[in-house]
């Protein structure tokens, strides 16, 4: 019954949180229909990580609990704060409500947000994997790496400037080839729920989705302390650019528990915050790219 459910778990939580956020945008109400999804997501992972994590070793508090949630809100506020102030002065909170450019607005929906999704992770590959290549970016995305444990609350565990770095990177490519407010919204959602999979401590088996999207499977080796392993899966949802870039990693073994960077992460919070301003820091290798 578990080999089952764990082979059936990700598609179906991907299917039920897709069809929640689109009957909340066909009923007019797409905050709510996101926020629905969203919470909802949370909860399941966080007692299906009881239920049957995939490691029990990660079951077991790191103290940082309070930090993984402080950056995740204060990455949600800034983001909050940056759309309200767009607002303010008359540009849209997330690209143009109408298709322009060269986007193909007669395509259906879903095609959309699927070339969406492949143009926006483009940007966020690059985003990520600069952020391990480079000394300076290295310095905010080792806040993330930092984890000894993987598990759904620590998924936004990402300075802020980190943040910013890589949604500014996928959503100008969004908004260079004109993709309307709508389908840009999509993308968020979905990056969100894949997000939340990806990082979750659940069995799950994920089978052939492993060679098109971003899974527990494959980032849970993108965190390995070899920087041989950690290296590399660097898509936030898809692996196509991971494919085409020589990145995709997936052996036939089980990946290790002792999990994080050598970098010296304070334990507190401002600390945390402060430490890429204080510290430079020197990035995992790039030779497992190549």
């Amino acid at each position: 019954m578990r080999a089952a459910l764990s082979r059936l778990l990700w598609p179906g939580l991907v299917a039920l949180c897709i069809g929640g956020y689109w009957l909340g945008q066909r009923a007019g109400h797409p905050v709510l229909g996101f926020n629905l999804t969203y919470f909802g997501l949370l909860a399941a992972l966080l007692l299906l990580e009881r239920a049957m994590p995939y490691e029990a070793a990660w079951t077991r508090s790191d103290g940082q609990v309070g930090n993984d949630i402080g950056h995740t809100l204060l990455n949600k506020g800034i983001g909050q704060a940056l759309a309200a102030s767009a607002a303010m002065l008359g540009v849209q909170q997330a690209g143009p409500v109408e298709a322009s450019g060269l986007w193909p607005s007669g395509w259906p929906m879903a095609a959309q947000v699927a070339l969406a999704l492949a143009i926006g992770e483009f940007g966020l590959y690059w985003a990520h994997r600069l952020a391990h290549e480079t000394p300076f970016l290295w310095r905010f995305h080792a806040v993330h790496h930092s984890v000894t444990r993987l598990w759904v609350v620590n998924t936004g565990r990402f300075h802020v400037v980190d943040s910013l770095w890589k949604t500014g990177c996928a959503l100008t490519l969004a908004l260079i080839v004109g993709a309307p407010k709508e389908i840009i919204l999509w993308v968020l959602a979905v990056t969100t729920y894949v997000g939340f999979l990806t990082h979750c401590n659940v069995d799950m088996r994920c089978g052939w989705l492993n060679y098109i999207v971003n899974t527990p499977e494959l980032h849970r080796w993108h965190h390995s302390r070899d920087v041989e392993e950690g290296n590399r899966n660097y898509g936030e949802n898809l692996v196509l650019w991971d494919w085409l870039f020589g990145t995709r990693y997936l052996p036939d073994r089980r990946p290790p528990a002792n999990i994080g960077c050598d970098d010296p992460m304070p334990r507190s919070f401002l600390g945390q915050l402060a430490y890429p301003f204080r510290r430079p820091a020197t990035p995992p290798s790039p030779a497992a790219a190549e």
